[in-house]
């Protein structure tokens, strides 16, 4: 299909997606980003345009990907909220697929989660695994990756841990705190997911990285890393399930959900495949030690305010 000469990204003005469209850009690909948050600052200075998801309209929807020969996914959202839900994130994803299938778009690289199931009680991994079906079926050449936790400088999770562990005088987890994470370096998965968008083979890969924590052995790497002094003792799920959501109240964010806690609990951010990235989380904190848990990162203010950059 010689026509076919873009490759789109969504949430390119975000955080994998950036990257992504970064590495694409120096390959020297034609880039466009599928974006809510056309109205952000543009990291590639116009290199890359902004076209709205108009999931609502399915013909201009397939008409933004027909010259497209790659679509990166990184569409999704954590958590529920009165802005946004799994459900929707659901709906919008199969009416990206089947956009991408009228238009013709050569091959669909596919963000998705660790030990998604359909039959899981979280909706979270319930949808990812409806998706990943979806694509499956589509008749479109895949690659779906699944990345556990996705570490940065942009990243919310590792950078809220470390500014905890900064200002409380001690840390909390979940229960025993012992099941296990395998975070990978947000710019080894974009070097993964470009490698992908060039293959044919359709392919699912447990994006992980190279170093498996605990919970409990995370949030002690971090402090230790940090040089901060912060005890972690176990507490109850549901009493640090109500920690987390008065630091979110007072925040003006959700910090934690119920069902995320189930999530890591149930050992769903690990996985015994060999780890498809090569940064070590050890190595990238102690680089950017002075940066990391400084300001909070809020991931209701990302989704609001839509003009800021990340």
């Amino acid at each position: 299909m010689p026509d076919k000469t873009i490759q789109a990204v969504t949430g390119a003005y975000g955080y994998s997606g950036k990257y992504i469209a970064s590495r694409l850009l120096a390959q020297g690909q034609q880039v466009i980003t599928l974006t809510d948050s056309g109205q952000r600052p543009n990291p590639f200075g116009g290199q890359v345009r902004a076209v709205p998801f108009n999931f609502e309209d399915p013909a201009a929807l397939a008409r933004s990907l027909e010259k497209v020969e790659v679509l990166y996914n990184t569409y999704w959202v954590r958590f529920n909220h009165k802005l946004f839900r799994h459900q929707e994130a659901v709906r919008n994803t199969l009416a990206l697929f089947k956009a991408a299938q009228q238009a013709g778009v050569r091959r669909i690289v596919h963000v998705s989660i660790t030990n998604p199931s359909e039959s899981s009680p979280l909706e979270y991994f319930r949808g990812k695994a409806m998706l990943e079906r979806a694509l499956t079926e589509s008749g479109i050449s895949y690659a779906i990756l699944r990345p556990a936790v996705i570490f940065g400088k942009e990243d919310i999770l590792i950078n809220n841990i470390a500014w905890a562990v900064r200002r409380l005088p001690v840390f909390g987890v979940f229960g025993d705190g012992r099941y296990r994470l395998q975070p990978i370096y947000v710019e080894d998965l974009a070097d993964l997911a470009v490698r992908c968008g060039a293959g044919r083979e359709d392919e699912v890969i447990d994006a992980i990285g190279p170093e498996t924590y605990t919970y409990r052995e995370l949030v002690r790497t971090i402090a230790r890393l940090l040089d901060v002094r912060c005890p972690v003792f176990s507490v109850p799920p549901r009493l640090g399930l109500l920690a987390g959501q008065a630091l979110g109240w007072l925040a003006r964010d959700v910090t934690i959900t119920q069902e995320e806690i189930e999530g890591l609990m149930a050992d769903l951010l690990y996985t015994p495949s060999p780890p498809a990235g090569k940064t070590r989380l050890s190595e990238w904190i102690q680089a950017n030690a002075d940066m990391l848990g400084r300001s909070y990162a809020s991931e209701l203010a990302r989704r609001v305010d839509r003009g800021a950059a990340y």
